[in-house]
């Protein structure tokens, strides 16, 4: 039986016509380089972003749409991570199946519904046990989720999380999928005019250069623009001195680093934040370049709040980028 598996608000850089999969068995990414791949995200316009224009995106939504709509019922869905289980209490979408977390808070709503594990690792026993209809997932773990869910009777979407702009994009996209268009525009009006009204605020305002840390205990990688802490930063009016690549991490040397000459030093964890952030401090301290970087003599090294800069994006966008403000404005 052949599934429809759906890659939703999917970007490259700040280009968000979104990639959509219609066939399991092959991958589709969008290579077309548009005035919106050269651009920084303060010079595009927000509402053309959302817009579905491209013509394979629109039809794998639609026919998304047309499949739900054959169950003549409401369908069983699961959420497998904390973002997506906010989505959909946002969109006022039930749930079958929703994710565990020991660090991030689930809806209230779902609190007696089926746990099927954890964001990166769900049982998947379990899942098939819900019989779910769709499987909501970001799109951070496709490579390692999307074989599972190819070996069980489901249909399946992938939501772009990588920037506030890809979250908005998907779900718009589930807006149209699930029959709550309503609250997906009601969603959008309001992140159109917050950003908006933000970008006026912050127009004349300098923008740094920021190196951005990614840690894990005993290591640590730098997050590009493509990742969700780098596109705050980009929306936020940060200059990232990692822009010229398409990863969302990088292995760089501190050598490398200190050629870049940050203005400001940002450091974030992706998991385990009180071990991160000693790792951090140790490091530092320890290791004899940094004390030669600018943003470190002039005491422009900040830890990032582990429940707004995480690894995917969620409603605390705003939030996080108000932190960002602040950093950048004691410059």
């Amino acid at each position: 039986m052949l599934k429809l598996g759906v890659i939703l608000g999917f970007s490259i850089s700040f280009l968000l016509g979104g990639c959509v999969n219609q066939h399991p068995d092959k991958e589709q990414a969008s290579t077309k380089e548009t005035v919106a791949d050269k651009n920084s995200s303060a010079d595009i316009d927000i509402n053309s972003m959302l817009k579905i224009t491209d013509k394979s995106e629109k039809a794998a939504v639609e026919s998304a749409k047309e499949k739900v709509k054959k169950l003549g019922r409401n369908p069983r869905i699961i959420a497998t991570s904390p973002a997506t289980a906010d989505i959909c209490d946002k969109l006022n979408i039930d749930l079958a199946g929703v994710c565990s977390s020991t660090v991030s808070t689930i809806p209230s709503r779902y609190k007696n519904v089926k746990k099927i594990g954890t964001a990166m690792s769900p049982d998947m026993e379990i899942v098939s046990s819900v019989q779910p209809d769709w499987i909501l997932s970001p799109s951070s773990l496709k490579s390692d989720l999307k074989p599972k869910y190819e070996a069980i009777d489901t249909e399946w979407a992938f939501l772009n999380l990588k920037s506030v702009q890809g979250m908005y994009r998907s779900i718009q996209e589930l807006g149209i999928i699930f029959d709550r268009e309503k609250e997906a525009d009601s969603l959008i009006n309001e992140f159109v005019a917050f950003y908006k009204k933000y970008k006026s605020e912050n127009k004349t305002k300098s923008h740094p250069k920021v190196l951005i840390l990614m840690g894990l205990p005993g290591s640590y990688i730098i997050a590009t623009p493509n990742s969700y802490v780098g596109n705050l930063v980009e929306l936020a009016g940060g200059e990232n001195v990692y822009s010229d690549t398409k990863q969302e991490f990088l292995t760089v040397n501190t050598e490398d680093m200190k050629k870049k000459e940050p203005d400001i030093i940002l450091r974030a964890a992706h998991a385990m934040p009180k071990q991160v952030i000693k790792m951090f401090n140790d490091d530092f301290k320890k290791n004899d370049i940094w004390k030669h970087f600018n943003a470190v003599k002039e005491g422009r090294v900040y830890d990032l709040s582990y429940d707004k800069f995480g690894m995917s994006a969620t409603f605390k966008y705003k939030e996080a980028l108000a932190e960002l403000k602040q950093y950048f404005e004691r410059r």
